[in-house]
């Protein structure tokens, strides 16, 4: 067969079959009365091999390898081959990122773009100092897209740059709440942690965006995420928490904070009574050990009403002598003028 009729056959140009042939890779088999190379189903079938192995990206230096060495294996070249491609395609998916981001800003001139395109890089710079600048300037001097922020948000490890961040963040507009829940479901827990710190942080009012994402994370399968969305929630006044808060002080996690914010809560006379039942329901408990009662105890000192005053009353008889020793000197603080 001609080298047309090859070319034809195979896909590949004349030009690419003879530099295969100035390489050595494929060598016709034969030449006509006239001198035209003559390829034979042998020569064919080599050129639909090399055209095999160059769709996996292998150079044509590795491709004459692999067809001429013998003792070649090829499970080192393939290894390699999955690596570079991972590679590529992360520093393709990263500079798609960094162009939808750049899209996302709207920008109206080129000046407008280096601009963004310099506070991105300060963002994912090693030096906390510019991060914290760039951070701060994002929120009035360059418009920077909410996800940038937030990957920024989750990724952050110095608390004042953190701190920084979510101050941007809040300052940037809608779609912040969403893009952080994402993180919640994140398989590194400081990842789910600052996620939730931050939606606590956006959280202003009981009903809005943040708070929602919060009320959600309340029955999260870590139980930090649970705790951060309860003490939120609590001090915003959400009466979904109250279970989350008993929980942490039974566990003895944050239990301070826990019962600060169940005070908080129980300004309201009805939920003062729910939290007063929760809390005696689990001193009643026999898997409640003595050192979650005397926990339990104190917190419901700071939950006024009639119930938790019954309670008190009850729990100064106790036979767990140190919780009757707390309770009674409870009681007496109540009584105090």
């Amino acid at each position: 067969m001609l080298i047309g009729e090859v070319a034809r056959r195979s896909g590949v140009s004349a030009r690419m079959l003879r530099h295969y042939e100035s390489l050595g890779l494929v060598r016709p088999s034969g030449r006509t009365g006239s001198g035209y190379r003559e390829y034979s189903g042998d020569d064919i079938r080599r050129i639909f091999h090399i055209e095999s192995l160059r769709s996996l990206g292998l150079s044509l230096r590795e491709i004459g390898r692999a067809l001429d060495d013998p003792g070649f294996a090829p499970s080192e070249l393939v290894g390699d081959l999955v690596r570079r491609t991972r590679e590529r395609i992360a520093a393709e998916t990263e500079l798609l990122t960094r162009l939808c981001r750049i899209d996302a800003a709207e920008p109206g001139a080129w000046e407008d773009v280096l601009q963004v395109v310099a506070l991105l890089q300060a963002l994912g710079s090693q030096n906390a100092d510019v991060r914290q600048r760039a951070a701060l300037a994002s929120a009035d001097d360059v418009p920077v897209p909410v996800e940038a922020l937030v990957d920024a948000v989750l990724n952050e490890t110095e608390p004042n740059v953190a701190g920084a961040l979510r101050w941007a963040l809040a300052r940037s507009g809608d779609g912040g709440p969403a893009l952080l829940a994402r993180g919640l479901d994140s398989p590194v827990p400081a990842v789910r942690e600052r996620a939730v710190r931050s939606l606590a942080e956006l959280a202003d009012r009981p009903g809005d965006e943040a708070a929602g994402w919060l009320r959600q994370a309340l029955t999260h399968p870590d139980a930090v995420v649970r705790g951060r969305a309860a003490l939120a929630l609590g001090t915003h006044g959400v009466v979904d928490a109250v279970p989350t808060l008993v929980d942490m002080i039974v566990e003895g996690r944050n239990d301070t904070d826990a019962a600060d914010a169940l005070s908080v809560l129980a300004s309201d006379t009805a939920t003062a009574d729910e939290i007063a039942t929760r809390l005696v329901d689990r001193l009643a408990d026999p898997a409640t050990g003595s050192a979650a009662r005397g926990r339990l105890t104190q917190a419901l000192a700071s939950v006024p009403g009639p119930a938790s005053a019954r309670a008190l009353v009850a729990l100064s008889r106790d036979e767990d002598r140190a919780v009757a020793v707390t309770a009674t000197y409870l009681l007496r603080l109540r009584d105090a003028p």
